[in-house]
């Protein structure tokens, strides 16, 4: 049932298998018989046959209300989907010559991240002259990441990539 859709289910005629093992409405097994028989004891029941489980040898069909079982389903898909996190990589760039009370600045950004429980991507932009002297530059994210040691551990260490140093920070757990 996970991973599919609730649209994905076959029900009533759309069930071409010979037999399927039936599951009744308050969820006791039924046994193994045609469609045809699952069928009759669906309408007889007022209900409606939904395959559940189609990769099963026989298929599972199961008799309920569809409409109050998509309705079911769709409000755990809506629940699950509340309980996931979603991590985000937010970054911050600085160039080689900043500040310290601006790098304080987005230190404290950063801690609010981290806090929020995303990855910081810390990037430091060189440009032109500051080019020659990039070796300096990674005491710069050093010092960053120092400011923020007892809230964040570095993922990845600081690496030179075209104009760009760049360095990954996680929340300490």
């Amino acid at each position: 049932m996970e991973g599919r859709t609730i649209s994905e289910l076959m029900i009533n005629e759309q069930i071409r298998d010979r037999e399927v093992r039936l599951i009744g409405e308050d969820g006791e097994q039924l046994g193994i018989m045609s469609s045809r028989e699952a069928q009759a004891l669906a309408d007889e029941a007022g209900l409606d046959l939904v395959k559940i489980a189609p990769q099963a040898k026989p298929p599972v069909c199961r008799i309920v209300d569809y409409g109050k079982f998509r309705y079911e389903q769709s409000r755990k898909q809506k629940e699950a989907k509340k309980k996931q996190k979603t991590i985000e990589i937010k970054e911050i760039r600085m160039s080689p010559n900043i500040d310290v009370n601006d790098l304080n600045t987005k230190v404290a950004a950063a801690r609010k991240f981290l806090e929020k429980g995303n990855r910081v991507k810390v990037t430091l932009r060189f440009r032109g002259r500051e080019m020659a002297h990039m070796q300096a530059g990674k005491h710069i994210l050093d010092d960053f990441a120092e400011a923020l040691a007892e809230v964040a551990s570095i993922e990845k260490e600081p690496k030179v990539e075209g104009r760009n140093m760049t360095m990954f920070l996680v929340e300490k757990r």
